[in-house]
């Protein structure tokens, strides 16, 4: 995934460091070698280059995965879209150089669309050209998928990360949850902001890190909306993490009416120029 990980847990009888840490390279070795399309050999990869009418049974945490990404997206009304993967190459952000690709800017635009997956029982097909691109969403999976893991080993308290999305499960050995403080992007003034998360998952996204990679999937262009970062606390990280994407995309306006449309807590920080009047005099 091109991150880190780190795990803190409260040590009890029993419980063997070393075994705990293969677990948890098992467990992300295993989402890798299904979704990472910087892999050739990987499940997601074979299915974007398979001809099309290819047909794809998928396994269990892929489908978790890709049952979270069409859920945000029906839900958004396509501002979360995994099927940007051409575009994603095209833009530069991808495994395959801009050069490389195989298709055009107005053909990769033309293959790509969520609505274009044929999706049921489980299966998926190829419609022809649509490349998957699982990255907004299969990190948060992962970290969900590694603190379930540590769960059925017997662990009760802790605090899994993954490339700054975070799940925090019981609490500290002191009693207290687990305190994170979320980060903000360099050289804008915001109150810091700390969160307990006690059963809880919070993911970030943001243009702060790697220059604008986040694609409009209505123009399949780099957005340009002002926001600088989105954090969502939810009780999975995969939906987190989706949702983060799908409010950066849509913009500080259209992204708070979402957020509250569905209930979900949000911190959007987006440049000042980029709001309306209304909202500047909302906010202050």
């Amino acid at each position: 995934m091109g991150t880190f990980w780190s795990v803190r847990y409260v040590a009890t009888t029993g419980l063997s460091s070393s075994a705990l840490g293969a677990a948890i390279a098992e467990t992300l070795d295993h989402i890798i070698s299904e979704m990472s399309q910087w892999r050739a050999d990987s499940l997601i990869s074979a299915f974007n280059r398979a001809p099309q009418g290819t047909e794809l049974r998928l396994p269990p945490d892929f489908r978790t995965v890709l049952d979270v990404a069409l859920d945000v997206a029906r839900r958004s009304d396509g501002a979360f879209d995994p099927t940007l993967g051409r575009l994603v190459d095209i833009a530069g952000f991808g495994p395959a150089a801009p050069e490389d690709g195989s298709a055009s800017f107005p053909e990769a635009v033309q293959c790509a669309g969520w609505k274009r997956l044929p999706y049921a029982g489980g299966r998926i097909v190829q419609p022809g050209g649509l490349a998957l691109d699982l990255s907004g969403v299969a990190k948060g999976h992962a970290v969900d998928a590694v603190a379930d893991r540590l769960a059925q080993d017997g662990v009760a308290h802790m605090l899994v990360e993954i490339g700054g999305e975070l799940v925090g499960r019981g609490v500290r050995p002191d009693g207290q949850p687990w305190w994170v403080d979320l980060e903000a992007p360099p050289g804008i003034a915001v109150p810091p902001l700390r969160i307990a998360l006690h059963g809880m998952a919070v993911a970030t996204s943001g243009n702060y890190r790697r220059g604008n990679h986040m694609l409009d999937p209505a123009t399949g262009s780099p957005i340009v909306n002002g926001v600088r970062s989105v954090s969502i606390l939810h009780d999975r990280a995969a939906y987190a993490d989706a949702w983060a994407t799908a409010l950066t995309v849509l913009g500080p306006e259209a992204g708070l009416r979402l957020a509250e449309r569905e209930g979900l807590a949000a911190r959007i920080i987006a440049d000042q120029e980029h709001l309306s009047a209304a909202l500047r005099e909302m906010l202050e």
